[in-house]
């Protein structure tokens, strides 16, 4: 043991002194930190930060990189209780306790593990990512490095029966599902958390229970990850054989939301927030056990884990797919009493559970299927090898295999009403009648419908000359969209008289589907790019893909001839432009932030979570719709590449508003999704003060929106934006530098719309953003 420890020191020391050349801050009895005035201490060179920072409403304490725009946090105090309040105080009393001060000067400790015999006499926040406490003789008395969370860095060792467990999210840190466990047995271990540390419940291991105790996993400042044993011998490189690192790379460990352990690196001259992945154990994304939930198993598309429930389920909670699923009838075909309870089966192939049989049979698939029919405790069954084995629900641990030798047979319960109570001499009088009933009725429908089918056929077949081979690609059967005949749009329209607005793309009417029942927007196209009728089709399918509360729905398309037309959900509280310029009852703050929020998901939706990543390329506020609760809806999604480069208003060529459009558009530089990050940073500086960008009748110094919001931000006057509205101040700045973020003129200095939202919610904090004129550079 002493050995092991020895050989620790000698790494964290090695790396620490590669820091220490900076310094390390150095922290005194009665100092203390405020989330409204003093949020954090630094490390010596400013690369690490201990403190506050935002969690949902309120504040966590932890440790994070500071230099990067998007805080990476990487240790969490009490990682699991509740936001503290603003006006909590973290305080190294003069006696040598670091303790949280409350309301009405209640203290408490900050973590148990800071209990020690010896008091402190000062504080570091060490270049290593390590927050220590001292004794009176310089010795360290307590360190963060010996309770990690779901991170290790550099010099920072993770000792026998010590574990890293992940968070719930990305913005949420408190304990996850997963766990990566240093077990006395030399192995490293990843588990679902809540499960006993065996064999059966382990997603990965290292494979070196044989290595004896005392194994310790380490990270050095080359990104080498290795396991020391007790001597200090390295008994595994995880990551291979690696040169030594000259470019100053900034490494961690962690075990992430989503189950898979992975080391990441990051450049110390790097301009982006991002970070490489330099190593993992796992490409599968559905390898970490439990991922989905109970009752529910977790397939792969395009590489990203999707969680699906069985037949007869649905998702306990449609935000969240990976809580699992809950039965859709709760039927019973043992304690049903009112009416009969038909039971039937449904196969699923390639899926794997936790197999926990209360009953384990040899039986073929026929006989097994019998057999859970029959017995009323069976609620599933998994059929491999030619063996039965009996299920009790939940169902845990689900997962697409590779193969297809393991099948789910699963119980399906449903109520039949009433079935019970007639007799069979009641039956069969009933079926009499109704044989000859029927019959009497079959022979007149059989000539009705004769003469219908003739009037249809010769209809249908005048109807669909207008727009022959229209199904022939499949288009109804991939994409939940309607096909529309001219004729109908026409009469939907009454004649395209109801005109609502007019944009880049067209003119849009209001009109009615279903006979009355729905209100809808029928978007009538101009010149498009995608002439032939399968190229505009399949647009219409990537638009036809997109589901997202802050897009604009499509119902349907017409391509009849020359005629192109969109039919859209109607939205009826009109534009964000009528509700922020025209609306005589201007937007609360509330609603503000609400609907800069919306937006944001919106965009994200259309840049990384859709099937195909769309560029909207003309965010601006006629194209953000508000329906009739106000909740923010994107639209013209997906058309930009219908759009004929010289059909805009403003610029031959750019695609998109005077005022919106991303200076990259005129510089003649590849249009990419940052080109809809500076769109909405505009719309969400006009948000932000209910004015449009450029207002000539204002004083000069306020004609261009964006130029008066910096030179309000550098000046502290940020009151003068929103005049008399009653606004949270630092509310206020957190919208402000997210919009001079987006708005910079250098592309790769704009956020990703993740890194906005994150932004918007209070999650990262935000540095202050430089000058965007194309004559500033960001920090």
């Amino acid at each position: 043991m002493v050995a092991i420890y020895l050989s620790l020191l000698l790494i964290t020391g090695f790396s620490a002194a590669i820091h220490g050349q900076q310094g390390n801050s150095s922290i005194s009895l009665g100092s203390s930190l405020s989330p409204n005035t003093n949020p954090y201490w630094l490390s010596g060179s400013g690369q690490f930060a201990f403190g506050f920072y935002e969690k949902d409403d309120g504040f966590a304490i932890g440790i994070w990189f500071q230099k990067i725009r998007q805080n990476t946090v990487v240790w969490t105090a009490n990682r699991d209780n509740p936001p503290l309040p603003r006006n909590v105080t973290l305080l190294l009393t003069n006696d040598g306790r670091l303790v949280l001060e409350q309301e009405q000067g209640r203290k408490t400790a900050l973590t148990d593990s800071l209990q020690s015999a010896s008091s402190a006499s000062s504080a570091s926040m060490l270049d290593t990512g390590n927050f220590v406490l001292y004794d009176s003789s310089s010795t360290i008395i307590w360190r963060t490095f010996d309770s990690p969370t779901d991170t290790i860095l550099p010099g920072q060792p993770l000792l026998m029966g010590n574990d890293l467990i992940s968070s719930i999210s990305e913005t949420n840190h408190s304990r996850g599902k997963f766990r990566l466990v240093m077990q006395g047995d030399g192995n490293l271990v990843q588990y679902p958390s809540g499960t006993p540390p065996k064999g059966d419940n382990a997603y990965w291991n290292s494979k070196t229970f044989d290595a004896g105790d005392n194994v310790s996993l380490n990270l050095d400042r080359n990104g080498q990850l290795f396991l020391l044993n007790s001597t200090g011998f390295n008994i595994m490189n995880l990551t291979g054989q690696r040169n030594p690192s000259h470019n100053f790379s900034l490494y961690r460990l962690t075990l992430d939301f989503d189950g898979i352990l992975r080391l990441y690196s990051r450049s110390l001259n790097q301009n982006d927030d991002d970070w490489s992945i330099e190593w993992s154990p796992t490409s599968n994304h559905c390898d970490p056990t439990g991922l989905c939930g109970i009752n529910a198993y977790c397939t792969l598309q395009e590489q990203k884990a999707v969680c699906t429930c069985p037949p007869g389920f649905d998702f306990l909670d449609q935000g969240q797919h990976n809580l699992g699923c809950k039965r859709n009838s709760s039927a019973d075909g043992c304690t049903s009493k009112n009416g009969e309870t038909v039971d039937t089966l449904q196969e699923l192939e390639s899926v794997e559970w936790e197999d926990n049989p209360y009953s384990n049979l040899s039986l073929n698939k026929i006989e097994c299927r019998e057999d859970c029919l029959k017995d009323c405790k069976c609620v599933a069954a998994l059929f491999k090898d030619q063996t039965c084995r009996k299920q009790n629900f939940p169902l845990r641990f689900g997962r697409e295999r590779q193969d297809n030798s393991c099948i789910t047979i699963i119980k399906i319960s449903f109520g039949s009403s009433n079935t019970t109570q007639v007799s069979r001499g009641r039956k069969k009088q009933q079926e009499m009648g109704v044989l000859i009933g029927s019959s009497v009725i079959l022979a007149f429908a059989l000539v009705i419908l004769a003469i219908t089918g003739i009037l249809i056929y010769r209809y249908r077949v005048w109807e669909y000359k207008k727009i022959k081979n229209q199904w022939n690609d499949g288009l109804i059967e991939e994409v939940t969209l309607r096909s529309y005949t001219y004729g109908e749009l026409e009469k939907a329209t009454n004649g395209f008289t109801d005109e609502v607005g007019e944009g880049a793309f067209g003119t849009v009417f209001k009109g009615v589907i279903d006979n009355g029942k729905t209100v809808v927007a029928v978007k009538r196209l101009e010149t498009v790019v995608a002439e032939s009728e399968r190229e505009f089709r399949n647009e219409m399918k990537a638009i036809g893909r997109t589901h997202h509360k802050n897009l604009v729905k499509l119902f349907g398309y017409c391509h009849d001839g020359t005629n192109r037309l969109l039919v859209y959900e109607y939205m009826s509280n009109g534009s964000l432009a009528d509700f922020l310029f025209k609306s005589r009852r201007k937007p609360s703050w509330e609603e503000k932030t609400g609907i800069a929020l919306n937006l944001a998901r919106g965009i994200l939706y259309l840049h990384d979570e859709c099937e195909n990543q769309i560029i909207h390329c003309d965010i601006k506020p006629e194209n953000i719709l508000m329906d009739e609760q106000k909740c923010t809806k994107i639209a013209d999604f997906g058309l930009a590449k219908l759009l004929m480069p010289n059909q805009t208003r403003t610029y031959t060529g750019i695609r998109g508003t005077r005022g919106y459009v991303a200076p990259e558009w005129h510089r003649n530089l590849p249009i990419t999704l940052k080109a809809d990050v500076y769109s909405f940073g505009i719309v969400l500086l006009e948000i932000v003060c209910g004015r449009r960008n450029v207002d000539v009748e204002l004083p000069e110094e306020e004609v261009v929106l964006a130029n008066w919001v910096f030179d309000c931000f550098e000046a502290g006057e940020l009151d003068r934006l929103v005049k008399d509205e009653q606004v949270e101040m630092n509310k206020l700045e957190r919208m402000v530098r997210v919009g001079l973020w987006c708005i910079q003129y250098e592309p790769s200095f704009r956020p990703t719309m993740k890194r906005v939202v994150l932004m918007l919610e209070g999650t990262v904090e935000i540095p202050a953003p430089p000058s965007p004129t194309p004559f500033s550079s960001a920090m």
